[in-house]
């Protein structure tokens, strides 16, 4: 088992994939749009990946809601973004505190029906006017306390669901003036007001079992590296002053906020202190480029591997026709704002 996370490239396993997937043995899979047929398909699909690496592997997902949804209408319902919980939780802080934690644990029954077990939520990430929208109305907020709360109550949902949470992005993406899915994020606030604000929100999450880096430089921290592969960031920030010590994988190495060969990005992020890279775009150079560089999972990180892993549990028990209606109607505050729910 390797230190990396592969995509792969379209609803079926192509015998290139096949063979890729049994030797380069990556510690899981991520699931793309591109990956999505009907529900037993995508199931069947999840099942032979599993069956080539003879193990129960985290696949993962980001099923978000709102703009980030990889599963969706016909087959899935839609859910609203996390900024909806937000807004619900401004007028009443229980109801949303309750509509977060069951929004998700509605999501980890749809995902769990396709076995997959894994989600790339909840955001503790905090906009700033003039901010990219890259991140917008994904984050529940823009106070750390409020932010916490909402994603604390979004990853409880999920793990009752029996799928593990994956806190994004440390140490926050909220000021990025740029998206580092195309271009390198620069932000220049001083480290005490992001200690007090974009840092303070991660802290309170540090215990959930996954994590994943923003491609972002901080240049009170590190003027030249991203988090993703700086040493500094992650030893004294996301270790250090946040905290957090669970399983930490970078964003997706295929993003052009990285320089240099994908061989490079993976050594950078791993060398940084990232367990495991992630590697999405499901085109076999890379793919191989990233198997390469990675090593053999071990030592500390294989221990974290193995402890984030070992969070999986059954689901419990819900009504899920009754759960959805009480969930829509928890929403209707918000209905319009979240364009209604499939």
């Amino acid at each position: 088992m390797r230190a990396f996370i592969t995509g792969i490239s379209g609803p079926a396993l192509t015998a290139a994939e096949r063979g890729f997937l049994r030797d380069a043995q990556p510690f899981g899979l991520i699931v793309f749009k591109r990956n999505v047929d009907a529900p037993q398909a995508l199931r069947a699909l999840v099942d032979e990946v599993r069956t080539i690496l003879g193990r129960q592997a985290p696949v993962l997902i980001d099923q978000e809601g709102g703009r980030v949804q990889r599963l969706g209408p016909p087959h899935w319902p839609k859910y609203p973004p996390a900024d909806a919980y937000g807004r619900l939780y401004d007028a009443n802080r229980a109801e949303g505190l309750a509509a977060a934690r069951l929004g998700a644990r509605l999501i980890a029954a749809d995902l769990a029906a396709v076995n997959i077990d894994v989600d790339c939520m909840p955001l503790a990430d905090l906009p700033v006017a003039g901010a990219d929208d890259v991140i917008g109305d994904r984050a529940f907020g823009q106070e750390p306390n409020k932010v916490s709360a909402l994603a604390a109550a979004f990853a409880e949902g999920l793990l009752e669901g029996g799928v593990l949470p994956v806190l994004k992005h440390l140490p926050g993406h909220g000021r990025a003036t740029v998206d580092s899915h195309q271009r390198l994020p620069v932000v220049t606030a001083e480290k005490a007001t992001l200690e007090i604000t974009d840092f303070a929100a991660f802290r309170p999450l540090a215990g959930l079992p996954m994590a994943m880096t923003a491609h972002v430089v901080f240049t009170a921290l590190d003027q030249m590296a991203p988090a993703t592969t700086s040493a500094i960031i992650v030893r004294e920030v996301i270790r250090g002053s946040i905290g957090y010590q669970g399983l930490l994988m970078s964003d997706d190495l295929s993003m052009g906020a990285l320089s240099g060969s994908l061989g490079e990005r993976t050594a950078a992020a791993l060398a940084a202190g990232c367990d495991v890279v992630l590697h999405c775009n499901g085109e076999m150079d890379e793919m191989r480029a990233v198997a390469e560089a990675a090593p053999v999972l071990a030592g500390e990180a294989a221990r974290r591997a193995a402890a984030a892993l070992a969070r999986r549990k059954p689901a419990e028990a819900i009504d899920l026709d009754g759960q959805r209606a009480e969930f829509a109607k928890r929403m209707s505050a918000v209905w319009e704002l979240t364009r209604g729910l499939a």
